[in-house]
């Protein structure tokens, strides 16, 4: 959390949300938007994951910001010696010859 706050990602205050409601906070996962912050986003949830003793063979990464953070996670993963591959879905319907709900790098 203080990682957040520091990245000017997690704020406090009075915020109107999308559906009407008021929050005590606004969490803005876009600005986790150079090298830097991201790269220490994935830190800290590579290390939650291997701590965590949960059996994983891949990551998902939703669309949109979830696919940046899946790969980020992938690569920072495999940099403490776990490889594996990571997946994400589209919003939008394929307009080329191949049409999958889901892509994975191969």
């Amino acid at each position: 959390m203080k990682f957040a706050v520091e990245a000017g990602v997690l704020r406090f205050g009075e915020f109107k949300t999308k559906a009407g409601r008021l929050s005590p906070y606004f969490f803005n996962a876009g600005l986790f938007d150079d090298g830097a912050k991201l790269g220490r986003l994935a830190e800290f949830y590579a290390r939650r994951l291997l701590d965590s003793g949960l059996e994983f063979d891949m990551l998902f990464g939703p669309a949109y910001k979830g696919i940046t953070l899946s790969a980020a996670v992938t690569v920072e993963l495999a940099r403490r010696g776990r490889n594996l591959p990571f997946a994400y879905n589209r919003k939008e319907a394929r307009t080329t010859a191949k049409v999958a709900r889901w892509s994975a790098p191969r």
